[in-house]
């Protein structure tokens, strides 16, 4: 059993600030660093580092070959990652003195993806494999589609939001993972128990995984709701924090691990990477856990 994660890469710009900008505002940062990010390439290295068979399947410009190095060193299958005209995308991140962040996005090679690329694919997995996708790549509601038609089991991470995301066929995933600002978009409700209720009902066959920031999740599995609180840490760079438990949550529904040790485990997983600077780099291996 094998996951897919047809997912972006993208070269990370992150610039230390005091304060995140506000508008017409100039300031100066205190230091920069360049990493491998993309929510696709973090989530990727997750699943390897949490001990998953994961193959990741992507466009990237010929200024992206290191990040596709950098994932084959760390355990990722990169046979379906293609080389395309586009320069690679990239983020310009702020992190400030409280480690929050924003991001700006520019997709580049992400959203250079062809059809018949695709289906070149996909055509290497069936039944009983993931698809994972999130919201940074083009053509995600044929992705979906021909998966679905194959049997892939699909859990959708629907970030950033956006408008499109309203017209995915969202009735296909099998897992649905989301934090509080996407799960509003979707529902119009602000308390996380509102935002389960109205999710299940439009969804009723969808496992869904509500990240809550300090508050931890809550996790519904068809049948009961499950919480899990967080690992108080010294936070540092909150960047990879929603991408490593999605990495470790994944994994060990596949190693078929009780939902309560899933929980816990990538709990702790997003507590550690937190505690270090920058996006894939901060992502612990289990045996760190």
């Amino acid at each position: 059993m094998r996951i897919l994660n047809y997912g972006s890469m993208n070269l990370d710009y992150v610039y230390q600030v005091p304060h995140i900008l506000r508008g017409g505002e100039t300031l100066a940062d205190s230091q920069r660093e360049i990493f491998f990010g993309g929510k696709g390439l973090n989530q990727s290295i997750a699943l390897a580092r949490a001990g998953a068979k994961v193959c990741h399947a992507r466009c990237i410009g010929e200024d992206g070959t290191e990040m596709r190095d950098y994932l084959s060193q760390n355990g990722v299958d990169t046979s379906y990652i293609s080389v395309s005209e586009s320069s690679s995308g990239h983020t310009i991140i702020q992190v400030d003195d409280s480690a929050q962040n924003c991001i700006l996005l520019w997709g580049g090679a992400n959203r250079r993806q062809k059809r018949d690329q695709i289906d070149r694919v996909l055509e290497n997995f069936g039944k009983g494999d993931f698809l994972l996708l999130q919201n940074e790549i083009n053509e995600i509601p044929y992705i979906m589609e021909q998966a679905h038609r194959r049997g892939l089991r699909i859990a959708l991470n629907p970030s950033p939001i956006d408008e499109q995301l309203m017209h995915f066929p969202l009735e296909l995933a099998d897992y649905l993972l989301l934090n509080e600002i996407e799960g509003n978009a979707f529902t119009d409700e602000e308390k996380p128990e509102r935002i389960l209720e109205k999710l299940q009902r439009k969804y009723p066959r969808m496992k869904i995984l509500l990240t809550l920031g300090g508050d931890g999740c809550m996790y519904w599995d068809g049948s009961r709701i499950y919480r899990q609180g967080i690992y108080p840490v010294e936070a540092v760079d909150t960047t990879a924090a929603g991408d490593t438990f999605t990495g470790y949550f994944l994994a060990g529904i596949l190693e078929g691990r009780p939902t309560e040790e899933i929980l816990r485990r990538s709990a702790k997983a997003a507590g550690i990477a937190v505690s270090r600077q920058g996006a894939a780099p901060s992502i612990p291996t289990a045996d760190e856990l």
